[in-house]
């Protein structure tokens, strides 16, 4: 999802809110493949603007550290300055770190962990609406519309949560599914459960009685 997707994103957010909408429900089952992705069912984590990595040099400490990775998108570390870090993994961004070391140290061996951060803005997840604690998370492997809802602490006595809906980029085009919140965390129904891809947001409307 683009940033620029983001006013189309609460223009419907509003509209969910003043009407009740019919969505298609969302998908139990669903795999993110991100542009990276060596294989379609692998998920890979993208560096984004806010990230810190944990940079080690092996045999190296004096050039080790941790070192955040700026709005530009660009990371500074020892004897590495202003390199691209964002949208690229941890181990690409490893193998451009020993390139530039190279010219300093013999055969270094780098290794690039993430020591925070939410990951770039195509691949955060954020909530909006009547959650407990709306925000933007970093997306997490195989997580699902239960994780989620934990991670926000629930819903808010005002919302109404089956008139949720989820907004999605699929093939570069918004789409809006229907989740069921209330029957989900209420009832218990587990199969209100759904999976929660890079870039979802969830929109969580005030219910009107």
């Amino acid at each position: 999802m683009k940033r620029h997707f983001l006013p189309v994103l609460l223009a419907a957010f509003l509209t969910a809110c003043a009407s009740d909408p019919l969505y298609p429900p969302a998908p139990v089952k669903a795999t993110p493949v991100p542009a990276k992705a060596t294989a379609p069912s692998e998920w890979l984590y993208i560096l984004g603007p806010g990230d810190s990595v944990n940079v080690f040099v092996w045999g190296n400490p004096e050039v080790s550290g941790s070192f955040p990775i700026r709005p530009d998108g660009k990371v500074t570390m020892n004897l590495v300055e202003d390199l691209q870090a964002s949208g690229r993994t941890p181990t690409q961004l490893a193998r451009e770190v020993e390139k530039i070391l190279a010219r300093y140290i013999q055969d270094p061996v780098v290794t690039v962990t993430v020591a925070g951060g939410v990951g770039p803005y195509d691949q955060q997840i954020r909530v909006l609406g009547q959650a407990a604690k709306p925000q933007t998370l970093s997306y997490r492997e195989h997580m699902s519309l239960v994780d989620l809802m934990i991670m926000v602490g629930g819903v808010t006595d005002f919302a109404d949560g089956n008139r949720a809906s989820i907004l999605r980029v699929v093939d570069g085009k918004p789409q809006q599914y229907a989740v069921r919140l209330d029957d989900l965390l209420k009832e218990g129904d587990i199969s209100a459960n759904v999976d929660i891809l890079p870039g979802d947001v969830l929109l969580i409307p005030e219910s009107w009685f």
